[in-house]
C-alpha cells in the first residue's frame, strides 16, 4: 500500500487532502505540532464519513529538527502543506519566512534522505504576483519580487520557500532523484473539516456578518479548497507534474462583485459602498485584517490555471458558486460568531 505524508494535518488544505487520500485507499501519515491534536484530525475523517484506519501521525514542527525522518520513514510520496500564516502583517518578516523557509529546508531533505520519489509543495499565488512591474495577467513562469520594498511578508515567505525547495530539488546528484511539484492557489475557499476554517474564508465571514464597512477595490483569484486538494493528488500521481508549477485559481471577482453574490443569496449585512482606496490603506493602520487586504487595493490581477487543466486533466467547480457555498456552511455551522 502507498504510504503519503501530509504536513500540518490538522490545516484547512492538509484535511481535505487527507481525505482524498483515505477515500483513494492510500496510507497517510499526518505531522502535527501536539500529540493532543490527533483527536481534530480523525474526527474531521470520521465526521466525513471515513475510516482513520489507514492515518497515523508524528509529532513535528516546521522550526524543528525532531520528528521529520519518523515523519518521512516508509513514505512514497510527501505532500507539504503546511506553512505559517498570520492574518494581518507581523511585526517582523522573519515571523514568517523563517519557518516557511526552514520547514521547506527540513521536510525536503528528510524526504530526500528516505528515499522519497516526490514532493508535491503547497506555495501561492502570492509566490506570482508580486513583480511589480505593472503585469495584470500572471503564469507560472512569474515570481513575486522579494527585493521589492513593497513585497509583503507573507508573498515574501512563500517566494523564499518555494525558491528554496526548486534549489533542494536541483542539487540532488545520483541516479535516484526525488521530483518536486508545487500547487501555487489563489484564495482558497470552500467547506471546512475543523475549527480551522481558512484564511480567505475568515473575509467571507467578515463579509456576511457586517464587519467590512464596504467594498475595497480589490480583484482577486479564488479556488475552492477541495479542488486545491485534487491537483496535489493529480501533481502526485502523474509524472508529467514532475518539475513544474501549477497554479490554482478558478476565477477573479472584484470584493464589489463577492458581497453582490452574498447579497443575492440572503446575506443582506454584505456591504454595498465602495470604498475609496486612500480610505482603506488608512484603515489598514489600526486594523492588522484591513492591512492585510491594503496590499491589494486598486490592482487588477488574473492568474490563469489552463496549465493544470491541460497537463493534469484538472476540472475545477465554479468558484462564485464555492464562495456562496462557503458563506451559507460558515452561516449554518454557527462558524460566524
Amino acid at each position: 500500500m502507498t504510504k503519503v505524508l501530509v504536513t500540518g494535518a490538522t490545516g484547512f488544505i492538509a484535511l481535505h487532502c487527507i481525505a482524498q487520500l483515505l477515500e483513494q485507499d492510500y496510507e497517510v501519515v499526518g505531522t502535527i505540532r501536539a500529540p493532543s491534536r490527533k483527536g481534530e484530525v480523525t474526527k474531521a475523517m470520521t465526521d466525513a464519513g471515513l475510516s482513520a484506519d489507514k492515518l497515523s501521525f508524528v509529532e513535528a514542527d516546521l522550526t524543528k529538527d525532531a520528528g521529520w525522518d519518523d515523519a518521512v520513514k516508509g513514505c512514497e510520496y510527501v505532500l507539504h502543506v503546511a506553512s505559517p500564516f498570520t492574518v494581518g502583517v507581523p511585526k517582523d518578516e522573519n515571523e514568517l519566512i523563517v519557518p516557511a523557509v526552514g520547514g521547506v529546508e527540513r521536510v525536503m531533505q528528510a524526504a530526500i534522505r528516505a528515499g522519497v520519489k516526490k514532493t508535491v509543495l503547497t506555495s501561492s499565488c502570492a509566490a506570482i504576483d508580486k513583480t511589480h512591474d505593472g503585469k495584470t495577467h500572471f503564469t507560472e513562469a512569474d515570481w513575486t519580487d522579494v527585493d521589492h520594498p513593497k513585497t509583503p511578508p507573507y508573498n515574501k515567505s512563500k517566494t523564499l520557500a518555494e525558491r528554496r525547495a526548486w534549489e533542494i530539488c536541483n542539487a540532488q546528484t545520483g541516479d535516484n532523484q526525488m521530483a518536486l511539484a508545487v500547487v501555487n492557489p489563489a484564495g482558497v475557499v470552500g467547506p471546512v473539516m475543523s475549527d480551522d476554517i481558512g484564511t480567505s474564508n475568515v473575509f467571507i465571514k467578515q463579509i456576511i456578518t457586517g464587519e467590512m464597512p464596504g467594498c475595497p477595490k480589490i480583484h482577486l483569484g479564488f479556488v475552492d479548497v477541495r479542488d486545491v486538494a485534487s491537483l496535489h493528488l493529480l501533481a502526485m500521481q502523474q509524472d508529467a507534474a514532475n518539475g513544474e508549477r501549477f497554479i490554482a485559481s478558478e476565477r477573479e471577482y472584484w470584493f464589489k462583485e463577492i458581497a453582490a453574490l452574498f447579497r443575492e443569496a440572503g446575506f443582506d449585512k454584505a456591504p454595498t459602498k465602495v470604498l475609496p482606496n486612500f480610505l482603506v490603506k488608512a484603515m489598514g493602520f489600526i486594523n492588522p485584517d484591513v492591512k492585510q487586504l491594503s496590499n491589494f487595493v486598486g490592482k487588477e490581477m488574473y492568474t490563469a490555471s489552463e496549465k493544470p487543466k491541460k497537463i493534469l486533466g484538472w476540472k475545477p467547480r465554479h468558484a462564485g458558486e464555492s464562495l456562496v457555498e462557503t458563506a451559507r456552511y460558515l452561516a449554518d455551522n454557527g462558524l460566524t460568531d
